[in-house]
């Protein structure tokens, strides 16, 4: 895949940022879609350093449009498929949204991806799929069971994405990140949550549900994992998991949080935060069997203690000033 020009739907977000950044570094030819917007804005492609960002082509669009989207497409050998409407609390709120960016946008990528030749595309996923564990470590052959209408366009999303490569040869990976976390991630995410309130100086910090449990992966990682399956010819046609191959409670992450940054809180129960009952997912556990023979996948913070260095970072990022200003940490959105 080397000197291949690689496009990165979803560019401007938390995830696609890092990735960009990373696919720059390595010394792909990176092109950035971003979401088309008045205020000519880039996302976080605007905070990234001017020696990257003198070395992307961005282009601004809408990842719901065809035409749009194939003329993003037109002259990339590789597409990196992470543009989606992400936070479960508005996909109540708003489905329709949901399916028309998460579903349709999918496949706008995979039928544009047929009439180019693209040689290789990556649609992501997400481990929200699986729903609560049935049994753990939770493996690629889990069973999938949408608890949220976000959870249900995605795995909409994936089968598209493989029927597509079953009936047309369409070169399609699937790679299914469990909880992505690190700078730059939105605030409506927990471990941002937790912070950006006690960065802020509050001692009483408003969550939701404490008991269930998650598999933790820093963004470094996970966008490491994005480049190493797209340069795996056998991830073709295959869903992979990438995580860190551990679990904690939510309630263990806010006192790892709480002793990162050196201050005593108390956790009070919002009702805003909390998912109804049948749709929150009790426990997320990667396995990780499959990343790892299929390209070695080795995350630099798994394990509870690459998590406490991972947290570090994050804790060490939202702290700085400029950064959590971009943050409205006296109000919740969903």
């Amino acid at each position: 895949m080397d000197n291949r020009r690689v496009l990165v739907t979803g560019a401007d977000g938390f995830i696609g940022s890092h990735l960009v950044e990373l696919l720059v570094r390595a010394g792909y030819d990176t092109r950035a879609f971003v979401m088309y917007n008045s205020f000519n804005s880039w996302g976080w492609l605007d905070q990234l350093p001017n020696d990257i960002k003198h070395n992307i082509e961005v282009i601004s669009g809408d990842i719901r449009d065809p035409h749009g989207v194939a003329s993003a497409m037109k002259g990339c050998d590789v597409v990196l498929h992470l543009a989606a409407l992400i936070a479960i609390p508005f996909s109540y709120h708003s489905p329709d949204s949901y399916v028309a960016t998460n579903v349709a946008g999918t496949l706008n990528v995979l039928q544009a991806a047929r009439r180019l030749n693209t040689r290789r595309i990556l649609s992501t996923s997400t481990s929200e799929v699986y729903g609560t564990a049935q049994f753990v470590p939770i493996t690629e052959d889990h069973p999938v069971n949408a608890q949220s209408p976000y959870a249900a366009t995605k795995i909409a999303a994936d089968q598209l994405s493989l029927a597509f490569h079953k009936s047309f040869g369409t070169p399609v990976s699937v790679i299914r990140p469990f909880n992505t976390y690190g700078p730059r991630q939105s605030a409506r995410a927990i471990i941002p949550t937790i912070i950006t309130q006690i960065a802020a100086g509050k001692r009483k910090i408003k969550l939701g549900a404490l008991h269930p449990t998650r598999d933790f992966t820093f963004v470094a990682d996970t966008v490491q994992g994005f480049v190493q399956a797209m340069e795996c010819d056998k991830c073709v046609g295959q869903i992979t998991n990438i995580g860190s191959g551990f679990e904690i409670s939510i309630k263990d992450t806010v006192g790892l949080i709480a002793d990162c940054m050196g201050v005593e809180i108390e956790v009070i129960s919002d009702h805003e935060r909390v998912r109804p009952a049948g749709s929150e997912v009790e426990r997320l556990f990667a396995g990780v069997d499959k990343a790892r023979h299929l390209f070695g996948w080795a995350p630099e913070h798994g394990s509870v203690k690459g998590f406490a260095k991972g947290i570090s970072k994050t804790v060490e990022w939202f702290q700085n000033p400029s950064n959590l200003a971009a943050f409205r940490t006296s109000s919740y959105t969903v």
